[in-house]
């Protein structure tokens, strides 16, 4: 795990701009620095030391020494592939995981990346050709911005957003698209920035620029196809396979020379990985968040810390519970702000953040996560919704209603009834995201966002007209909500406190395999993720396999209403830093307080997201 920060330029003092992009990052490597220089091409890291500590120090090479990488991340399937480049006579100088990837790019050129699996933002140049390529992992673990000017004088690029911006190279002009996104979906959707001039490599994303900045070359490598649905009986359930393939997964992922721990929240999916990590290592450190004085009147009490704890003590584990108070959330929003590096107002990040730092604490650096268990087999509630909502687009369809779950004032019934009248469009944005078009309306100035496109345009490949499935929406949520949402958080948040997270349910096998089931072996009328708990009935406790799925739930509804009614004052009054530049509303804090106040609806994450945005202004000196 490291940051990775560059420049493709003839600009004078390019060791001093990179160096300032790495400093920023330190915490993605504070273990050690290096750096590279060949013509106009500069570039460097910081490490973060998980294999090979002794010896693992980047740029990698390969033999002739044409090609040279930098790289952020964790190649799983490295020992097969050194065994499989020692077969070709290459001779490796370290053990480290990265130094396959020259020598496969010499191998399969731009494919290399299809070979990987793990999390990577990679860096490689062609000392030969002057070539550059940038590529990222085809789920998007690990991220990588760049910048090419207008003029193609530079091109820049980096771990991390923040130390992109000290390069000094790149406007700071906020995103108005961007900006109108986030309040809708708590973050901004990728390739975009809330920087204008800066974009994230796609994942999957291989981007080739020549010596002029040129981008020649621009593929995309997909885990998953869109895979066609028929009439046919679905294949017998595997669960064997289910099993074995987590299996596989988690024990890839437990490669590393210092010690390795968990999340465990006591539901179903991070007790399937903290479960099978311990049966390839043996008992390890586990890490769950509690609570001490949060009431939540809207969703219940979220402690889940004590079923943690049980099954921890079953394992043998070595098992911390952190205990929050609202304070300490509060104390805690700057650091959440700027760990995410641009406006991103996920709450259950706030949780992530407190048990990465308590594992920073422990000497932990390496965290198993069962993220994206909801995404690949089918967990989420509103999942056992879509056979529901399975209708034909046609004309006379109700576009104009904003009803959606967050309206916990209607019952169930009525607001799925009205739901299935929306486009599949509105459909996806009704299951589980947050502002409406017309809610932002109300709250952003009409004169900066009048033309600004519609956030629904997220959902365009749900095309109306089609006899829209419900694998549709989940497979929605996999290129979309997983990547910019679970992997995104848990990525920024972990790496504030120099830990590195891992997915085992984002493994290239995992992935795979989930891209074929169908919904019915999904969800069932019974159970959602049926599969992971059939495939895992003989290996977890019975009261984990049968509790419903709850999550990590900041009460930020009741508090904004409470004891952070300031904050909304503090975001939409006259002295804000949205305010004193004109992106808000001049009623926008009469109408953020009406909805704050709105019994009937949940507004409390819309209201959050300009909360954030306002914070992350202030805090970068933006706007």
């Amino acid at each position: 795990m490291c940051g990775v920060a560059g420049l493709y330029s003839n600009r004078d003092f390019a060791k001093n701009i990179v160096d300032r992009m790495l400093k920023v990052q330190w915490r993605r490597g504070p273990d050690g620095s290096s750096n590279f220089q060949q013509d106009d091409f500069y570039a460097g890291m910081v490490r973060l030391a998980i294999n090979d500590v002794e010896n693992g120090q980047q740029p990698f090479w390969c033999s002739e020494r044409r090609y040279i990488s930098f790289y952020n991340g964790e190649i799983y399937n490295s020992p097969s592939l050194r065994k499989e480049l020692a077969r070709d006579g290459i001779r490796f100088s370290t053990l480290s995981d990265g130094e396959v990837i020259p020598h496969l790019y010499k191998k399969f050129g731009d494919s290399f990346v299809q070979h990987l699996d793990g999390m990577f933002a990679i860096v490689l140049f062609d000392t030969w050709s002057k070539n550059l390529v940038l590529a990222r992992d085809p789920e998007g673990e690990k991220p990588l911005y760049f910048h090419l000017s207008d003029n193609q004088k530079h091109l820049v690029f980096s771990s991390d957003l923040t130390g992109l911006m000290k390069s000094e190279l790149v406007s700071r002009e906020l995103n108005l698209q961007a900006m109108w996104d986030q309040p809708t979906f708590l973050w901004v959707p990728e390739p975009a920035t809330i920087y204008k001039d800066v974009f994230a490599v796609p994942p999957g994303g291989v981007l080739v620029f020549d010596k002029d900045k040129n981008l020649v070359s621009q593929d995309v490598f997909s885990l998953s196809s869109h895979m066609q649905d028929t009439d046919d009986a679905p294949a017998p359930v595997d669960y064997q396979l289910v099993y074995d393939t987590l299996c596989d997964a988690v024990r890839s992922r437990t490669l590393s020379n210092v010690p390795v721990g968990t999340f465990l929240s006591g539901g179903l999916d991070s007790s399937i990985i903290t479960k099978l990590t311990c049966d390839e290592l043996g008992p390890v450190s586990t890490y769950s968040v509690g609570f001490d004085d949060i009431v939540d009147p809207y969703h219940g009490v979220a402690d889940e810390s004590v079923y943690a704890e049980e099954f921890a003590r079953s394992l043998g584990c070595k098992h911390t519970t952190i205990k929050l108070t609202e304070r300490d959330i509060r104390n805690h929003l700057d650091t959440f702000v700027l760990a995410a590096a641009e406006p991103f107002a996920v709450s259950s990040g706030l949780g992530i953040l407190s048990v990465a730092r308590a594992a920073r604490d422990d000497g932990i650096k390496v965290l198993l996560s069962g993220d994206c268990a909801d995404e690949l087999f089918g967990g989420y509630s509103w999942y056992s919704h879509l056979e529901r909502l399975r209708t034909k687009d046609l004309k006379g369809q109700c576009h104009d209603s904003d009803i959606s779950l967050q309206d916990v004032g209607r019952p169930l019934d009525k607001k799925i009834e009205a739901i299935q009248n929306y486009s599949p469009q509105r459909k996806a944005w009704a299951l589980h995201y947050y502002a409406s078009e017309e809610e932002k309306k109300s709250l952003f100035s009409n004169d900066l966002f009048s033309a600004v496109p519609s956030s629904l345009r997220h959902f365009d490949d749900l095309k109306s007209g089609n006899d829209i499935k419900p694998i549709d929406f989940i497979r929605h949520d996999r290129r979309f909500y997983l990547r910019n949402e679970m992997l995104r958080k848990l990525d920024r948040m972990t790496m504030r406190y120099s830990v590195e997270g891992r997915v085992p349910f984002a493994a290239r096998s995992v992935v795979r395999l989930a891209a074929k089931l169908p919904y019915s072996q999904l969800v069932t009328s019974n159970s959602l993720k049926h599969l992971l708990r059939k495939a895992f009935e003989h290996q977890l406790p019975e009261n984990i396999i049968k509790r419903p799925k709850h999550g990590f739930n900041i009460p930020i509804d009741h508090w904004l209403k409470t004891q952070w009614a300031d904050m909304v004052e503090d975001t939409f009054g006259p002295s804000s830093r949205l305010s004193q530049l004109g992106y808000l509303s001049r009623n926008s804090l009469t109408v953020a307080k009406q909805m704050v106040q709105n019994e009937s609806r949940l507004n409390g994450h819309t209201i959050f997201s300009f909360i954030i945005l306002n914070r992350f202004m202030e805090l970068h000196n933006v706007g």
